[in-house]
């Protein structure tokens, strides 16, 4: 009943006020994607010409028949798998130590802890990928514990999912040998031999399978481009003896100070605690769950090219349930130090958790996380109101086409335009360039035809003068304050006649 209540507090607070953050640019990108594929069958691979895997936005296309609200539709695909993953926790946890304490902890641990809230609640690929990875492992475990077939067959479909949802789950596949530590090991040479054989079978076959769903993208066009477009994230091997040091250390810097920003801090001091208390009774458990969270963080630190908070999102529930063990000691005082750090824990993840539901500029977002969702271009801060001012101006004239152009023509802009407007034939929204200084000639064409026009661009990348080009401005959405005190803001012009006689720049 407790786990239950848990469930249900996780699922409660991730859907309250979903769409307060403002859409972010890679969400904008997925839920037009999704769109897309839903209104065209033949495009249903159209995410890999950027070398994405489909699996995420395959699954958001049933949510848009439920709800006419897009980016809602997308980020309750999220809850969901943060709730799976909520719900796996708690398993993992129980299998792991036999406590029902450590497995309610865990999922309450869970349940607040502000990195994964921030990320259950955005439409992104990452939610789901660490929802496969949990139970997947959580099957694979079980797999060498039971070698049973039929266990192996589920953790390979888990695989397959998150294979088809993100390449990290490389990482999966590449770490399913530290479960072999749970197996029931026999005497002699001769039948440990033969018991490592039957692991390894087992093994192949979940691995059979999961590269098996992961090789239906080669039904699509693009296949190619999921390899080419690793390379764009990730050095090569060769990076590990040409430049080791760089940039492993800073990457390493960079995810303690997310962990201890929105973990927060108290979260890996439980972890700590967790393993020193119980390293002598729980060994297997603590390593296994201490290789899972650090191993990949590692790697990306040492390969990945480019490196923010929800690249690593996936290893952060096994810090958890790690956390969560620091109560399965028996030492009273022990269990009084675990207490105290656990409840500061649970007031800091309130504080934060708060925030990002009432006022995410007091949140304590880490510096690179605060910029790309709340302050720059990638924040799509004031494209909701300026998609519900157009979808009222063409109900009022429903016969007329409305023209908008936006900055950029993949991302923030102009998708995050376009899934608000999907469903109004009569307005067209078009990408019109980068930094804009003028008004360009196929807005002119439509305002010389007699279509109202429109034009949206972020404040740092309109560098013209609005009266002089024929803009007038209709409203100005402001974004949260950088720490310098400046203020990006998304600016709604209307295209006036005298743009129409201005000379192209």
């Amino acid at each position: 009943m407790v786990s239950l209540l848990v469930i249900l507090a996780g699922f409660g607070i991730r859907l309250y006020r979903l769409t307060f953050l403002p859409i972010f640019g890679d969400e904008a990108i997925y839920i037009r994607w999704s769109q897309i594929m839903r209104a065209e069958p033949t495009l249903r691979f159209v995410p890999l010409s950027d070398g994405k895997q489909p699996f995420f936005m395959w699954s958001t296309i049933p949510f848009f028949k439920l709800f006419s609200d897009p980016l809602f539709a997308g980020r309750l695909l999220s809850v969901l798998c943060g709730t799976a993953t909520l719900i796996g926790v708690i398993i993992l946890a129980y299998i792991l130590f036999k406590s029902k304490k450590v497995a309610i902890i865990s999922g309450a641990i869970y349940a607040v802890s502000p990195f994964v809230f921030f990320f259950d609640r955005m439409a992104l690929a990452d939610s789901m990928l660490s929802m496969f990875g949990v139970w997947f492992f959580i099957f694979a475990l079980l797999t060498a514990r039971m070698v049973r077939l039929d266990l192996a067959m589920i953790s390979g479909f888990l695989l397959g999912g998150a294979l088809l949802t993100k390449s990290p789950a490389l990482f999966f596949a590449l770490l399913i040998p530290t479960t072999y530590i749970f197996s029931k090991w026999p005497k002699g040479a001769k039948k440990v031999t033969l018991h490592l054989i039957k692991l390894l079978l087992l093994s192949a076959v979940g691995l059979f399978i999961g590269y098996g769903m992961y090789n239906i993208l080669r039904l699509g066009p693009n296949f190619n481009m999921v390899a080419i477009r690793n390379k764009d994230y990730v050095y090569p091997i060769t990076h590990l003896w040409t430049s080791f040091k760089d940039p492993l250390f800073i990457f390493l810097r960079m995810a303690f100070e997310w962990t201890t920003a929105m973990g927060p801090w108290t979260l890996l001091a439980l972890g700590t605690l967790g393993a020193i208390f119980n390293f002598k009774k729980y060994w297997r458990e603590i390593l296994l769950l201490v290789v899972l969270f650090l191993a990949p963080i590692a790697v990306l630190s040492e390969f990945a090219k480019v490196f923010t908070a929800r690249y690593i999102l996936f290893s952060i529930p096994f810090l958890i349930v790690l956390a969560s063990s620091a109560f399965a000691t028996k030492q009273k005082f022990l269990k009084m130090l675990a207490l105290i750090v656990f409840l500061v824990f649970v007031l800091q993840a309130a504080k934060f958790d708060f925030n990002l539901l009432t006022d995410p500029d007091k949140a304590n977002l880490p510096r690179s996380e605060r910029s790309g969702y709340l302050e720059e271009w990638t924040a799509g801060t004031g494209i909701r109101e300026v998609a519900d001012f157009l979808k009222a101006q063409a109900i009022k004239n429903p016969e007329q086409r409305i023209v908008v152009g936006t900055e950029g023509f993949f991302g923030t802009l102009p998708d995050g335009l376009q899934i608000y407007v999907n469903n109004n034939p009569n307005i067209t929204v078009i990408g019109v360039g980068i930094y804009i200084s003028g008004v360009h000639q196929s807005l002119k064409d439509s305002k010389e035809y007699g279509n109202p026009t429109y034009l949206v661009v972020n404040s740092t990348r309109f560098i013209g003068n609005a009266d002089r080009v024929g803009l007038k401005l209709l409203a100005a959405y402001p974004k949260a304050v950088r720490p310098d005190g400046s203020r990006e803001a998304l600016l709604f012009f209307e295209v006036t006649p005298e743009a129409i006689y201005n000379k192209p720049r």
